[in-house]
C-alpha cells in the first residue's frame, strides 16, 4: 500500500500532555489543539516527502528510508535521524522520541508519538 495521498486530522489524543511535555511553548499548545492539520504524503520508491500543514505553520521533511537525514520536529528543531520502514509503518526517533506512521488501510493513517516523559504519547488519527 503506498502512503501516496492527501489526510485530513480527524482526532487526536492526548495532545496538549504530550506537547508541554516535549517543550512547545503554551502559547503555540493552544492555538495547535482545535486545529486540524492536513498531512500530504508524496512516495517515491523508498524517497518521501511530507509536509505537515497546521493553521498557517508549513512543517516539510523529505527523506529516503534507511538513510540518515535532517528533520524538523514539531518543536522546530532540526534533528538528524534514519527513517526505517516495515510493511504499512514508518518509524523514527527525534529526540528521544519515537514517531511510528501507520496506513491501517487506504484512506487512514495513525500517527502516534512515544516519549519517556510526564505526558508520556500523542495519537493522531488521519482520513485520507
Amino acid at each position: 500500500m503506498s502512503f501516496s495521498g492527501k489526510y485530513q486530522m480527524e482526532s487526536h489524543d492526548n495532545f496538549e500532555s504530550f506537547m508541554e511535555a516535549v517543550g512547545l511553548p503554551d502559547e503555540l499548545i493552544q492555538e495547535g489543539k482545535d486545529v486540524k492539520s492536513i498531512s500530504e504524503i508524496e512516495e517515491t520508491g523508498d524517497h518521501f516527502k511530507v509536509t505537515v500543514t497546521t493553521g498557517t505553520k508549513i512543517l516539510t521533511n523529505s527523506f529516503t528510508i534507511g538513510q540518515e537525514t535532517e528533520l524538523e520536529s514539531p518543536t522546530g528543531e532540526k534533528v538528524n535521524s534514519v527513517v526505517m520502514r516495515e510493511g504499512n509503518k514508518l518509524t523514527a526517533i527525534l529526540n528521544g522520541i519515537e514517531y511510528v506512521t501507520e496506513l491501517t488501510d487506504a484512506n487512514t493513517l495513525v500517527n502516534v508519538s512515544l516519549g519517556h516523559m510526564a505526558g508520556g504519547f500523542t495519537k493522531r488519527q488521519f482520513q485520507g
